[in-house]
C-alpha cells in the first residue's frame, strides 16, 4: 500500500474510533439521566424499574395525606381511579398540593411497592393537569368502562 495511502487511513480509522466513543460516552450520560413516566397502574403491576429514577402520576387520594408532626416527612397515595400507589416524600410540599390534585412525583421504587419521592410536582392552576397524568387518566377510565361494560349481571 501506498504510504501517503496508509497515512490517510490511520487518520480515517482515528477520526471513526473517536467519533464512536464520543457517541458511546453521550448515550450512557443520557441514559443515566433519563426519567420514565409509570401511572400507578403500570407500577401496580410491576412495570416500574427499581433503584431508577422515574417520574410516577395521578391523583392524590382522598384522604390518603398523612403527615409526620415532628418531621417534613409525607406520604400520601396517587391514584389513576384504577390503581393506587403509595409515595413516601420528605421535604416541603408544594403550596398547590392537595387531595384530589394531580401531581407527578419523582423518585424510585422500593422492593416493598412504596415510591420514595424526591420532588414533587403539583398542578399549577385549575385547567393545568400534566400530560402524562391526564393520558393516564383518560386510559384508566376507559379501561374501567370497558370492566364494568362486560361484566353486566343483568
Amino acid at each position: 500500500m501506498h504510504p501517503i495511502r496508509k497515512k490517510r487511513l490511520t487518520i480515517v480509522l482515528f477520526v471513526l474510533a473517536g467519533l464512536a466513543t464520543a457517541v458511546g460516552l453521550t448515550t450512557y450520560a443520557l441514559r443515566q439521566n433519563i426519567n420514565l413516566f409509570y401511572d400507578p397502574t403500570q407500577i401496580a403491576a410491576g412495570e416500574a424499574p427499581l433503584d431508577t429514577r422515574i417520574r410516577a402520576g395521578g391523583m392524590v387520594e382522598e384522604g390518603s395525606v398523612k403527615r409526620d408532626p415532628d418531621s417534613l416527612r409525607v406520604a400520601f397515595r396517587v391514584t389513576d381511579y384504577n390503581e393506587s400507589v403509595e409515595v413516601e416524600y420528605v421535604g416541603i410540599l408544594p403550596d398547590l398540593f392537595t387531595e384530589g390534585q394531580g401531581v407527578v412525583a419523582m423518585g424510585r421504587m422500593r422492593p416493598d411497592g412504596r415510591f420514595v419521592a424526591d420532588q414533587v410536582l403539583a398542578k399549577h392552576d385549575e385547567n393545568y393537569m400534566p400530560p402524562e397524568v391526564s393520558d393516564s387518566l383518560k386510559k384508566a377510565e376507559a379501561m374501567g368502562k370497558t370492566r364494568s361494560d362486560s361484566g353486566s349481571a343483568y
